[in-house]
């Protein structure tokens, strides 16, 4: 027997504000919903209002993770954080979780690997839990994205969303179910594919997104493929043994096209990119607690996540539910 990471709970949270493509166009934007629907097969996605911000979301994501597990927040001894939008250019957005958890004690800290930020934070929760230093971890994705959007730039606002997606990790001595792998990737000289124009240290400004779209579709088909791939291998399992995908919701199409790439049938990829947009790194982790919730996926299902995201970064990992 080994000690792993199991996942014990999901919960998420989208903000009250619900934006379908028809509203965007009646607020100035130069778009159509069947443009949008025919590039992206988005429909809506939620836009974060006062008082919602990517630590009160990750909060009540958090919380629901905690109910569903049925383990007490002070039970918790790691909190980690993807989030390219933090409230606050420090301290942590994860100890503003902590904090409104009634947390007094644990280890907290924020990661940013954008939308693949998600398997970044579950690799290294995966890994603290197995080395004992928490038995139980909060791995939480929440963003507010539609706050560096450029609403001029219609190939890129009607891309994104805002909301959160959390899991509890658990240490428990198994050998077949848990985090089984993961794999992660960076690739530096893709800056300026897909960034934002600003930052603390170099305009002093937050900045807007900015994306070259033909490129970041080209690069996330291949690199996604072969991350799957990887951690497959690297896990003893073959693509049929997959029960479901659960992919980042960027774009219908990419999705489409790395499932075909790798023989996956369909029906079994997890999507919510139609309702949700591109929540970042909220996104894997809201689409699993969307599947986990519906039924669809159960225990001891073979599950795979992956994403890709500015940086570039890209992972994946096979985890036994």
């Amino acid at each position: 027997m080994s000690r792993r990471s199991v996942i014990v709970g999901t919960g998420s949270a989208l903000p009250a504000n619900r934006v379908t493509n028809a509203q965007l166009a009646e607020r100035g934007v130069d778009t159509t919903d069947e443009w949008i629907v025919e590039r992206t097969g988005i429909t809506a996605r939620h836009f974060a209002g006062d008082g919602e911000t990517t630590a009160t979301m990750a909060t009540e994501a958090a919380t629901k993770a905690l109910a569903a597990a049925g383990v007490a927040a002070d039970q918790v001894g790691l909190i980690v954080l993807a989030t390219a939008t933090p409230d606050q250019t420090f301290p942590a957005s994860a100890t503003r979780v902590q904090t409104a958890l009634g947390i007094n004690d644990c280890i907290a800290f924020d990661v940013q690997a954008v939308c693949t930020g998600f398997l970044y934070a579950l690799s290294v929760a995966d890994n603290m839990v197995k080395g004992g230093m928490a038995d139980q971890a909060l791995v939480i994705g929440s963003e507010t994205f539609s706050r560096i959007l450029d609403f001029e730039d219609r190939t890129t606002c009607v891309l994104f969303g805002d909301g959160a997606g959390a899991l509890l990790l658990q240490a428990q001595d198994t050998e077949d179910r848990g985090v089984l792998a993961t794999r992660l990737h960076a690739d530096g000289r893709h800056n300026d594919l897909l960034y934002v124009d600003g930052g603390v240290s170099t305009t002093g400004t937050i900045g807007k997104l900015r994306m070259k779209g033909k490129e970041v579709f080209r690069h996330a088909v291949t690199n996604l493929a072969d991350v799957l791939n990887e951690v497959l291998t690297a896990s003893g399992h073959q693509p049929g043994e997959v029960d479901w995908v659960v992919p980042h919701q960027a774009n219908k199409r990419i999705i489409d096209a790395t499932a075909k790439k790798l023989g996956l049938d369909p029906n079994r990829v997890v999507v919510t990119v139609d309702q949700h947009a591109n929540t970042s790194a909220a996104s894997v982790p809201l689409a699993l607690d969307v599947a986990v919730r519906d039924g669809r996926v159960k225990k001891n299902d073979l599950i795979v996540l992956e994403a890709m995201g500015g940086g570039f970064t890209w992972g994946a990992a096979v985890v036994r539910y």
